[in-house]
C-alpha cells in the first residue's frame, strides 16, 4: 500500500467546518475554513494521494456527525480518503464507506469492542488503519477525553492481530503545537511494532518531513500534517517534494 513515504494532509471537521485543535482539546479549536470540499480540492491539486478526514464531533459523540461534509469532499476529489471519528459500530463504518471513504481509521472501538475491529478488517481487507493516540505513554480514547491503561505496544498488538493495514500514532502532547516531531520515537515504535506506521502530531517544518521520511525503511511510511499547512509554514506540494 505504501510504496514510498506519503505526506497526508488532514481535514478535521467540527460542526461542518475545517478546524485544528491544540493538544486535542475541543474547546481550543481554531477554525480555518467553512468549505471542507474546497480545502480537499486544493490539497488534491497540490498532489495529495490520501487525505485524512477526522470527524471531531463524532469522536466525542461515538457516532459520525459530519457525514454530509465527507460526502461533499468525496464529490470534490478523486484521491483516496481516510475517515475517522465515531466509528464504534459496523453500521457507522458502513455509513462512512457509503459516504465515500476509501479507508477508515479506528481508535477507541479497538479497545472498547475488539471484535468490531476484526469484523471491519474482514469486510474491508487492507482498508482499515488503527489509530493510537498517546498521552503520557498511554492511550487516550473517546475523542481524547479518557485515558486507557494500555501501552502503545499492547495497542498495536491488538491492531496487528485484527489485521489492520497500518497504524497512525499521534503524540497528543505535540498535536497542534508546531513544536516539531520526535522522529526517533516514531521510528522506534515502528521498528518494534513491525507494522506500517503513520506519524502524527507536532509537524512544524520541512525538516520534520525529511526526518520522518528518512525512517521509511524502519516502517514509518507517512506523516499526517495539519496546522503547519493551514498556518502557511509550507505548502503540501513543498512537503511532498521534501519527502521525495
Amino acid at each position: 500500500m505504501f510504496e514510498r513515504f506519503t505526506v497526508i494532509p488532514a481535514i478535521d471537521l467540527k460542526d461542518g467546518q475545517v478546524v485544528r485543535l491544540m493538544h486535542g482539546e475541543m474547546d481550543r479549536a481554531t477554525a480555518y475554513a467553512k468549505d471542507p470540499a474546497a480545502v480537499a480540492r486544493n490539497f488534491e491539486e497540490q498532489g495529495a494521494a490520501l487525505i485524512h478526514v477526522v470527524d471531531l464531533n463524532g469522536a466525542i459523540a461515538g457516532v459520525p456527525k459530519n457525514i454530509d461534509a465527507v460526502r461533499a469532499i468525496r464529490k470534490a476529489v478523486r484521491c483516496a480518503l481516510d475517515v475517522s471519528g465515531g466509528l464504534r459500530t459496523i453500521e457507522s463504518i458502513r455509513a462512512v464507506i457509503a459516504a465515500g471513504a476509501d479507508r477508515i481509521s479506528i481508535g477507541s472501538a479497538a479497545f472498547l469492542d475488539p471484535a468490531l475491529v476484526k469484523l471491519a478488517c474482514r469486510e474491508l481487507r487492507g482498508r482499515v488503519f488503527g489509530a493510537i493516540d498517546l498521552r503520557g505513554g498511554h492511550l487516550a480514547i473517546k475523542g481524547w477525553v479518557e485515558t486507557s491503561q494500555l501501552t502503545v505496544g499492547e495497542a498495536i498488538a491488538r491492531f496487528k492481530e485484527a489485521g489492520a493495514a497500518a497504524v497512525t500514532v499521534t503524540d497528543i502532547s505535540r498535536d497542534g503545537t508546531q513544536i516539531g516531531v520526535d522522529s526517533l520515537k516514531m521510528a522506534a515504535i515502528a521498528s518494534a511494532a513491525r507494522i506500517p506506521l503513520i506519524a502524527s502530531g507536532g509537524v512544524a517544518s520541512l525538516d520534520d518531513i525529511k526526518g520522518l521520511a528518512a525512517h521509511f525503511e524502519d516502517g514509518v511510511v507517512g506523516v499526517i500534517v495539519g496546522r503547519a499547512l493551514y498556518e502557511g509554514n509550507f505548502t503540501l506540494a513543498e512537503a511532498i517534494a521534501a519527502a521525495a
